[in-house]
Formats: structure tokens, sequence, C-alpha cells
């Protein structure tokens, strides 16, 4: 059996509480790096949907409402795509937010944690 090299940190209550919000944090930090990158994925198709529009001699094309696609006229395609990507902006920004925030209380997290167990709990990404 191998003697660790320090004495043994006890690990109160408290101590527990922040490692599993840590962890919490860490959990909801990468669900966020996914959905922002389908948010930005999405406002790209948005994007290009609005131009390949424009490009468009038809007056009524072909918009997909669902799972169906219905002759739509253009003008309101392009009225549609634009609150389309308005709202996802602004979810892409809320997101963004919710991200900084995570960040910071898991970086306050980690100074608690790594200021009493030093060496012994690891809190980084491999």
């Amino acid at each position: 059996m191998q003697q660790g090299t320090g004495s043994e940190t006890q690990v109160t209550w408290e101590d527990q509480q922040n490692i599993n919000k840590f962890s919490k944090l860490n959990n909801r930090f990468h669900e966020l790096i996914d959905e922002i990158k389908f948010l930005k994925d999405k406002c790209e198709n948005l994007e290009d949907a609005s131009n390949e529009l424009i490009l468009t001699d038809e007056e009524i094309v072909r918009f997909q409402i669902g799972e169906v696609f219905a002759h739509v006229p253009k003008e309101e395609v392009e009225t549609r795509l634009e609150e389309m990507k308005e709202l996802t902006e602004k979810n892409l920004e809320k997101l963004e937010e919710e991200k900084e925030s995570i960040t910071a209380q898991m970086a306050d997290l980690k100074k608690i944690l790594y200021g009493k167990f030093g060496d012994s709990i690891n809190l980084e990404e491999e």
C-alpha cells in the first residue's frame, strides 16, 4: 500500500456541495456549447435562405411550415425569415450570457476548491 506524501484534507459537507455545484455547472456549460453551436448553424442557414430568396425571380415560393411545404408570397417569406433570424440571435445572445456567468461561477469554485484541496482534486478538462 502506497502512503500519501501529505496529510489528508477532510471533505466537509460544504466542500461536497461546492464539488456538486461545480459538476452541475460543468454539465450545463457543455450543454450550452452544443446549444450555441446549433443556434449559430441555424443563423447561418437562415442567412443562406434569405440570400437565396433575394436571387429568385419567383413571386410565390415554397416555404416549409412544420413538416409541409406551402406556397407563400416571397415578401411574406422574407419577413418570416427575418423574424426567425432575430429570434434565433436573441436566444443565442442569452445563451452566450449564461455561458459567461457559468464560466465565472466555475472559476470562483475552482479557487475555493483548489485552495483547500490543492493537487488532491482535479477540476480541469481532459
